[in-house]
């Protein structure tokens, strides 16, 4: 699947501690102790530590979506989160911030419905990590990584529980993931937008639910997960069960 050209980038020094004048002494505290995993990762002589998240496990439909990104020592991101946390506005000002930073260097993976429905989406996630490492124009030298083991890894790696809440390479993945998958999202709303993908990202809401039933599946539903399968006629009783889900 080809990403398309994202929305036009800011001016290459957006250090958010420049271009926000006033940041209380509260989130600067919270800022530092997101440092605290990378802190260590230096301290033991790495210099090139990636953060690694992904976005898009549970959805019924489109695709997962990770990125990993390489932000140097000194360079932050004030109010930056688990991109769950964050409100739509600010998370999408993180996102232009980041990509505009030329300091900051990221890849993106995305890994389809139909290799999600062929391999689980775990694997799919894991998959789709593995690619933003390797679309990275440095190789780093540590990795981060929200949740889960990156086993067949050679580069060093430490799996953080929470990482999107704990580090700031890995929040700030989190928000690469995020929006990049959301705005694929509001593309697959076009062709589909009886589904109502602009708004519900393909997690299976009770509008979405009720579309499935309504329209069974589109293209890009996950064919292997419950409701989808359902909706199919391939569930356990054999007809349609979507309507238990609504």
């Amino acid at each position: 699947m080809m990403l398309k050209k994202l929305s036009p980038p800011l001016p290459s020094k957006c250090n958010l501690k420049h271009v926000t004048p006033k940041i209380p002494a509260t989130e600067w505290k919270r800022l530092k102790e997101l440092h605290l995993f990378e802190t260590a990762a230096r301290e033991k002589g790495f210099q090139a530590i990636a953060g690694v998240d992904e976005a898009g496990r549970g959805p019924l439909a489109g695709p997962v979506v990770a990125a990993a990104c390489i932000i140097p020592e000194g360079v932050y991101f004030p109010y930056v989160d688990d991109s769950k946390k964050l409100v739509p506005k600010l998370r999408k000002e993180i996102f232009l911030q980041v990509i505009g930073d030329k300091r900051v260097i990221f890849g993106i993976g995305i890994v389809c419905h139909k290799e999600i429905d062929r391999i689980n989406i775990l694997q799919a996630s894991i998959e789709a990590m593995f690619q933003a490492i390797a679309k990275l124009a440095k190789e780093p030298d540590y990795i981060l990584v929200d949740g889960v083991n990156l086993t067949r890894s050679t580069i060093p790696h430490q799996k953080i529980i929470r990482g999107d809440q704990l580090s700031h390479s890995i929040a700030v993945a989190s928000v690469l993931a995020k929006e990049t998958r959301d705005r694929l999202m509001e593309e697959h709303h076009n062709t589909w937008p009886q589904y109502g993908f602009n708004s519900n990202k393909g997690y299976g809401t009770a509008a979405h639910l009720k579309a499935l039933a309504e329209h069974g599946p589109c293209e890009i539903h996950r064919q292997s997960f419950a409701p989808v399968k359902d909706a199919n006629g391939h569930g356990p009783k054999g007809q349609s069960q979507i309507n238990n889900y609504i």
